[in-house]
């Protein structure tokens, strides 16, 4: 069968928060000039906000430039932050540091990002932008010369044989004359259009985290809301960076999370597990007992910051939110960054396609507004603590402090998936067993999720050889995904009397992406399952 075609000024592929905020703008801009523009929207998830998962705590500054009457119009922002704390915690104890100057948040709002998303989907929607949840963009579409000219969702219908089923229906190709990749963390046509044009090569590697995340009700004499809490600490140890979030929304809910670094060295280490265990602290637990957990998650974050910012643009669109790395990390804070890069952008095209001028500017205009100026003073935070949580809080003092950004030097980042030390040269870590009343298994979290993908459909977790995860992986590292993979995708079976085999669950799969990002040999490659496959966040 042949694709059917849609044509559209603007296709953005993603509906987070930059995507959106770049479909508003471009409508903005567009009633502005009585000029007709066609914007498009594609979302992977089963609705918008369906794949979203963030801390929150946001920064509204963004949100005031695009929509500024946000407050009376219903914006999902309705708790302020109003307390703030920054603990250090031992194995029995919580002990109150100063807390740094980027986790005061006076200004901001505890919120559920994919709250927030649903309602910015319905300003975008009453503008124009036509907005397809459930579709997945699976393929990027070219011109002769190379150039993009949108992307096509991928086909449904297809057995896990690759072969087509009886209800096979050919994906829909979506033609641009402009295409912004708004897709987060680590989005599997995000990485493909940076290796085509080689969009990485005058910056560092990403560095990335896990944030795992979990929803309560607790009970009503424990809840403060607006109340924030940072740790690092405890139970991580002090080569690896991480650190927990406490965040206390409305109506008797705390969003809880711990966010690890993904360039730990130890083989044995996951983060899952390491996020249970901090619920058992004594400082923690109280908060918890008594309450009901009603939404799990996770997601990878990308931390290198400013000196891992790739090239931008590219013939026929641009890149824009978490995609290209605009997360603040000591604010651990991204909407707002990621908002204001889809605004930017969204002006450039708009002045390229209605105006004729430069599409490229995008870059150029971004260097002139406060978020490259965060991005540039935050920049040598996150290496800093490469050499373990101490010194990186001595040097994130002296940085934010005393040199306020300006040190004439910029620490380099890593890549990620070089950093495990083999399982020979690495103790296993002994982790407790779930209680089922404060910690969990994997499966049961994940059912939390809400997760589900069509069974019979090619596994869309490739690995460039089956091989490897046996005689590398296994052979050398104990097999590290079983750990890493918050989702329980990853298996080592030992069948009696058969040599030992990987399964990959990939219907548990939370499109988290630590899987593409941590594997030693980058042997796993995360594409798009069907449109409306994973997870369905409700609130998070």
């Amino acid at each position: 069968m042949e694709r059917d075609v849609m044509e559209f000024d603007v296709v953005v592929v993603g509906a987070g928060p930059s995507g959106l905020a770049a479909a508003i703008r471009l409508k903005q801009l567009a009633a502005a000039e009585g000029a007709e523009l066609s914007v498009c929207v594609l979302e992977k998830g089963s609705e918008v906000g369906a794949h979203i998962l963030s801390g929150a705590v946001i920064d509204p500054r963004a949100l005031d430039e695009l929509l500024p009457d946000w407050r009376a119009d219903g914006a999902p922002l309705v708790t302020p932050a109003t307390d703030d704390r920054f603990l250090y915690l031992t194995e029995k104890r919580a002990i109150a540091l100063p807390t740094p100057p980027g986790m005061r948040n006076h200004g901001a709002y505890v919120a559920s990002l994919g709250a927030l998303c649903r309602w910015l989907a319905e300003r975008a929607e009453a503008l124009g932008v036509e907005i397809y949840p459930g579709f997945a963009a699976a393929e990027i579409l070219y011109d002769d010369k190379g150039a993009v000219t949108g992307v096509a969702t991928g086909d449904m219908g297809i057995g896990r044989d690759g072969q087509p089923t009886a209800n096979y229906a050919p994906g829909v190709a979506l033609a641009a004359r402009h295409t912004l990749f708004a897709e987060g963390c680590r989005g599997s046509l995000t990485r493909q259009v940076m290796a085509k044009y080689d969009l990485g090569r005058d910056s560092d590697p990403q560095t990335y985290g896990i944030g795992i995340k979990e929803l309560w009700d607790v009970a009503p004499d424990r809840h403060r809301p607006g109340q924030v809490i940072h740790t690092v600490g405890w139970p991580l140890d002090h080569a690896t960076y991480g650190g927990s979030f406490l965040y206390h929304l409305e109506n008797n809910q705390v969003a809880v999370g711990l966010v690890v670094g993904l360039d730990y060295t130890n083989p044995y280490l996951s983060p899952f597990e390491e996020f249970q265990r901090f619920k058992t602290h004594p400082a923690i637990r109280p908060l918890f007992e008594g309450g009901r957990r009603v939404a799990y998650g996770a997601r990878a974050l990308s931390e290198g910051g400013f000196q891992s910012i790739p090239k931008l643009t590219f013939p026929g669109g641009a890149l824009v939110g978490d995609g290209a790395g605009f997360l603040d990390v000591p604010r651990i804070k991204g909407t707002h960054t990621a908002m204001k890069s889809g605004m930017v952008a969204a002006e450039a095209a708009f002045d390229a396609l209605i105006k004729g001028s430069e599409t490229r500017s995008y870059p150029q205009r971004l260097r002139q507004t406060w978020l490259w100026e965060d991005l540039h003073r935050a920049r040598n935070i996150r290496p800093g603590f490469h050499r373990g949580l101490w010194p990186g809080l001595v040097h994130a003092a002296i940085d934010s402090l005393v040199l306020r950004g300006r040190a004439p030097w910029t620490l380099k980042n890593h890549a990620d998936h070089d950093r495990l030390k083999k399982a020979s040269e690495s103790s296993p870590i002994p982790y407790p067993k779930p209680d089922g009343v404060v910690t969990f298994d994997r499966l049961s979290s994940v059912y939390l999720s809400n997760a589900h993908h069509e069974e019979n459909q090619p596994s869309h977790l490739r690995l460039t050889d089956a091989d490897t995860p046996i005689t590398v992986n296994l052979a050398l590292y104990d097999a590290p995904e079983q750990r890493y993979c918050p989702a329980g995708v990853y298996e080592i079976l030992r069948d009696d009397g058969a040599a030992p085999r990987l399964q990959v669950n990939a219907q548990n799969c939370i499109h988290c992406k630590t899987c593409d990002i941590k594997d030693p040999t980058q042997n796993i490659t995360w594409t798009v399952p069907e449109g409306g496959g994973g997870p369905s966040y409700p609130n998070m």
